[in-house]
């Protein structure tokens, strides 16, 4: 049998290996971090989503455009002999025309828009709205002329209004205490309101804007259990003024749009009630590059 082998008298002593198991606990991953990181991302994603749903909802769509083209990564090319290109002003001149590829004409693919000219002052959008604007100002002084020629009219010069409004020159035909310009409750209108209406059908039909007609009445309702109500009513009345305007010589195709609004718009906002809230208005829309260009083609021919 053989013998352990002698320990030398310099060798340190065996120490003995000792091996650790270690059993993971089952219930290990409830108590880490990994769920509480994807369950944020989760909750991030959703508040995006709803905050993406109410922009839908709450925003019209220029402005849905707007924020589109914000987020779009802004990209912006030069081509050859672009205003400033190939060096310190190597295009024409610093105030040259731009010749970018994408021009301001073309919308939803950049995120800023590049301007046609360098130039300022008016460009052709602003030309066309000043001589709109100038025409609506002849206009104005010619119906108030015509009004102030015949007795029957010029008392009823203080029932018309007008108003610079985004859509164009908005005249408003205003009842009063002493005025209306339909019988109670219905659309038939009255022999003074008519020869108002041709007197403003003559003057507008010289115009070649378009034309928009809303109607509107104050806040008092209906007794219960007749068929009318107020956006009924708005909307009856707007429609008989278009046909007096017809019948005053504005051609069909003038006509835009026809709308009642019943009391949603109020020309007296603090009483609701107030017989100036009920009124026909009749809008000369500002006229779009394109229906200037027609227009401008008619003319010479």
């Amino acid at each position: 049998m053989a013998t352990a082998a002698k320990k030398g008298h310099n060798q340190p002593e065996v120490r003995p290996i000792i091996v650790k198991k270690v059993i993971a606990d089952g219930h290990g991953g409830h108590h880490g971090g990994a769920w509480k990181v994807a369950y944020a991302d989760f909750v991030t994603a959703m508040m995006a989503f709803f905050l993406l749903l109410w922009i839908l909802g709450a925003t019209d769509e220029d402005k849905r455009r707007g924020i589109a083209d914000f987020f779009t990564p802004t990209l912006v090319e030069f081509k050859q002999k672009s205003a400033g290109s190939n060096g310190p002003l190597g295009g024409d001149s610093i105030i040259a025309d731009d010749n970018y590829p994408h021009k301001a004409s073309q919308t939803g693919e950049r995120g800023i828009t590049i301007p046609k000219s360098a130039v300022g002052g008016p460009q052709a959008g602003d030309a066309g709205r000043a001589e709109d604007k100038a025409r609506f100002e002849r206009l104005k002084q010619a119906l108030l002329q015509k009004m102030e020629q015949k007795p029957a009219l010029r008392a009823l010069k203080k029932n018309i209004r007008f108003t610079d409004s985004t859509e164009g020159l908005r005249i408003d035909l205003v009842d009063e205490a002493d005025f209306s310009m339909f019988r109670l409750a219905t659309d038939q209108m009255l022999p003074q309101a008519r020869a108002l209406i041709g007197e403003v059908a003559e003057v507008i039909d010289d115009v070649p804007n378009p034309v928009i007609v809303r109607g509107h009445t104050d806040s008092l309702p209906y007794a219960s259990g007749q068929t009318m109500n107020n956006w009924m009513l708005s909307t009856a009345r707007a429609e008989a003024t278009r046909a007096a305007l017809s019948q005053g010589g504005v051609q069909v195709d003038r006509f835009v749009r026809i709308e009642g609004v019943a009391d949603r718009e109020p020309f007296v906002a603090a009483d609701r009630y107030d017989p100036r809230n009920r009124r026909m208005s009749i809008t000369l829309a500002w006229r779009t590059p394109a229906e200037r260009k027609t227009a401008e083609r008619a003319q010479l021919k």
